[in-house]
């Protein structure tokens, strides 16, 4: 396994996230913030779930053409502009998860915003992932 989830001993543990994450070493990936939209760069939807279900495609892309698998995202920062609906459409985002990521879960940051650059952007996902040495070719 590329990394460990840490919880240190008498935590209980967090539901959907890993406090810290520790890593082998290699290749750093640092993903710039992906938004809901296609590889064109045009939104499909309004609907927060297929926007992080898209926005999760992409940053799979971008860790892919560095050879990483979902299991080498380390931290993520989530920011969202809605939070009754990112709460409403939690059971949503998990299947997702589940269904793209697995059972796997980083480091993970969300913050609510006014606002994102890119309209009508609801959510933007910023990674970092470490692709081991010896997965590397």
């Amino acid at each position: 396994m590329s990394n460990r989830a840490l919880l240190p001993e008498g935590w209980a543990p967090p539901i959907g996230y890993a406090n810290g994450i520790e890593t082998m070493p290699g290749k750093i990936v640092f993903v710039a913030g992906q938004v809901g939209w296609d590889a064109n760069q045009k939104f499909r939807t309004e609907d927060l779930g297929l926007q992080f279900e898209q926005a999760l495609k992409n940053v799979l892309e971008v860790i892919g053409v560095a050879g990483g698998k979902p299991s080498h995202i380390c931290r993520m920062t989530v920011y969202c502009t809605d939070k009754r609906a990112y709460l409403n459409a939690r059971p949503e985002l998990g299947r997702i998860w589940r269904r793209l990521i697995g059972r796997h879960y980083p480091a993970m940051t969300l913050i609510f915003v006014a606002d994102l650059l890119d309209y009508p952007g609801k959510i933007e996902l910023e990674v970092t992932a470490v692709i081991p040495f010896a997965t590397q070719q």
